[in-house]
């Protein structure tokens, strides 16, 4: 037969209630850690993985583009050179009288 102990319920009722603060500190100090990581990251100028890989993106666009430009220069340089080499070098040219 098991008999209620007054003295064991209210000790189980004390050790209850001090896991439940120990958990809600834990939260408040989780949070307070990551407010704090937040404010110093950002301070230093570091940014966060969002804006890291939307400036990647425009880098790899702007790559992109740079390759295609000195490609369409190189070739309009070169479709220069040899429009130059073909004409008439001056005074060599048929004159009329």
């Amino acid at each position: 037969m098991q008999t209620r102990n007054p003295l064991l319920d209210d000790l189980a009722r004390v050790a209850a209630g001090a896991l439940g603060v120990t958990a809600g500190m834990r939260r408040e100090t989780e949070e307070l850690l990551k407010q704090r990581f937040s404010a110093v990251m950002g301070r230093d100028g570091f940014v966060t993985r969002e804006e890291f890989e939307a400036v990647k993106a425009m880098a790899a666009k702007a790559r992109v583009e740079n390759e295609a430009l000195t490609a369409r220069l190189e070739a309009l340089e070169a479709a220069a050179a040899k429009a130059s080499a073909d004409a008439p070098a001056p005074g060599t040219g048929s004159k009329r009288k």
